[in-house]
């Protein structure tokens, strides 16, 4: 009898994992579709070309976050001829490919003033990949205030997407900083 339950346990836990990445790798997909099909500048007929690395859970790290007090910010540069000027909010470090890495999470001083973005954080980067397998001017990610908890935070790589001059002209896209420059390639998201 202790053999049978020993074996339904190993048994249904194996199952109940597996089935967790599928279950993330169709959250993801789903979120890439949705991305695709509500994107602003790309339009309907070409919405077929928008490319993704294959999702990876790998690419999901849990980043410890430090807060930073910039209360002087810097402008960073864009693609077009308005530059923008930010904060740097906090460092986040976390471990990818066996390697430690940096970047740093910066805050945007004109969506500090909208109540509907004052919690939106920024995350610009470029890696291994831009300008070859993904957009030259980098990618970015999306984070909120309230995604910080007990000063840690889940960067999702493959949530990684390009920002709309990758796709027209027109735009003022931030230019990642070269402290947000990984060495290594992240072959996830957009």
């Amino acid at each position: 009898m202790q053999k049978i339950f020993l074996f339904l346990f190993f048994f249904s836990t194996g199952i109940s994992l597996h089935a967790q990445p599928r279950k993330y790798i169709q959250n993801l997909k789903n979120y890439q579709k949705l991305y695709t099909k509500n994107h602003e500048v790309v339009v309907q007929k070409d919405k077929k070309y928008f490319r993704f690395f294959p999702v990876n859970e790998n690419y999901k790290v849990n980043a410890g976050f430090k807060k930073l007090t910039d209360t002087v910010g810097f402008i960073m540069k864009t693609s077009g001829p308005k530059n923008k000027k930010y904060y740097r909010y906090g460092s986040l470090h976390f471990i990818l490919q066996d390697t430690t890495l940096q970047l740093t999470l910066y805050q945007s001083e004109a969506l500090m003033r909208d109540s509907t973005f004052e919690k939106y954080l920024f995350l610009p980067f470029t890696d291994a990949t831009s300008g070859e397998q993904s957009y030259g001017g980098g990618r970015y990610i999306d984070l909120d205030m309230d995604d910080i908890k007990n000063n840690l935070v889940v960067i999702d790589f493959n949530k990684a997407y390009n920002p709309y001059c990758a796709y027209a002209s027109g735009y003022n896209c931030p230019i990642p900083p070269r402290e947000n420059n990984l060495h290594i390639a992240i072959m996830a998201g957009e």
